[in-house]
């Protein structure tokens, strides 16, 4: 059917001369506004992207990039890792205001707490320098990057790799003698490390700073004192330990999981010997590897970094997930 309405109000008069001008003109303003509109629009969200838009990192460079240096003074004193290995170290020179001024940090890596986990242990870069990465990129606290790590970016730094099982803390006394082929070797190796970095410089360190991260949170607990002791008494020596705040709470059955497990370290690596001798003498010797107890006698200033909740406490020793 035929749109009567639309058809009379087309064909009511003829378009003269001045309606095609006006038209014409009132297109020609349309499609300028629109060409306006998206001109500035196209301008506008370019600047608004280039402002909000995430900052573009540079690749590190291969400053950042450190070498693994095996520690051959070891064998000396037979301070292997568990498999028999020179244990190591990555070490960048400080420079600057910050050339007599020193960062260790201690990786971390869990603990092996049976022959059957020490011996999974050292088919890998945590129980052996065999798989250690022959360097690594120093990132964050390490960093030589003065916007990233503005406090130590010139300070000597130094990553001492874990490839004990026991925080550098067992001793080789606990070694079995029945062809395992486990060294037990966690103080010594500590030892050795240190006898080196002394003679590198940290003899006549100004400031020094022992952190760690995880086990070797618990590391830095065990052997801060220690760490300032062998430094010049006008040194200024702080420690941190970043989520190494482990716990003896009981698991969500009632069970003590965390005490268990490290009472198992500790009988396996001998580890009681490196642990605060008074503290081991008032109570079972397990109890003394606590932070909770080892901070008690710290006489060293300490940092300690750790999340309200910790997720591997809470989901691996209070929830029984493994």
């Amino acid at each position: 059917m035929e749109n009567t309405g639309f058809r009379a109000f087309c064909c009511r008069r003829k378009w003269v001369k001045r309606d095609w001008a006006i038209a014409t003109v009132a297109i020609t303003v349309i499609i300028a506004a629109i060409i306006i509109f998206i001109l500035f629009f196209t301008v506008f969200s370019g600047s608004r992207n280039r402002k909000t838009s995430s900052p573009t990192f540079a690749p590190p460079s291969a400053g950042d990039f450190v070498p693994l240096t095996l520690l051959q003074s070891a064998k000396a004193t037979g301070a292997f890792c568990l498999d028999g290995s020179l244990p190591g170290y990555h070490f960048q020179k400080g420079f600057g205001s910050g050339s007599s001024n020193w960062l260790l940090h201690i990786e971390g890596g869990g603990w092996c707490n049976s022959i059957e986990s020490c011996n999974s242990r050292k088919g890998t870069s945590l129980g052996s320098s065999n798989y250690m990465e022959h360097q690594v990129q120093f990132a964050g606290i390490l960093s030589q990057d003065p916007s990233q790590n503005p406090d130590f970016y010139n300070w000597n730094k130094v990553k001492l790799r874990y490839c004990d099982g026991a925080s550098f803390a067992g001793h080789p006394e606990s070694e079995f003698k029945n062809g395992t082929k486990l060294f037990f070797r966690g103080q010594l190796i500590w030892e050795a490390m240190m006898n080196e970095l002394l003679s590198l410089g940290l003899s006549k360190a100004k400031e020094a700073f022992l952190t760690g991260c995880s086990a070797g949170g618990l590391a830095t607990f065990i052997h801060c004192d220690d760490f300032r002791d062998q430094l010049p008494k006008d040194a200024t020596v702080k420690c941190l330990a970043d989520a190494g705040y482990f716990l003896d709470e009981p698991d969500i059955l009632g069970n003590r999981t965390m005490l268990a497990f490290y009472r198992d370290v500790l009988q396996l690596q001998g580890v009681a010997k490196s642990l605060q001798q008074d503290c081991v003498g008032r109570m079972e010797p397990v109890k003394c590897i606590f932070p909770q107890e080892i901070i008690k006698n710290v006489k060293t200033p300490f940092f300690v970094v750790n999340p309200a909740y910790d997720s591997w406490q809470v989901t691996v020793m209070l929830c029984l997930r493994h």
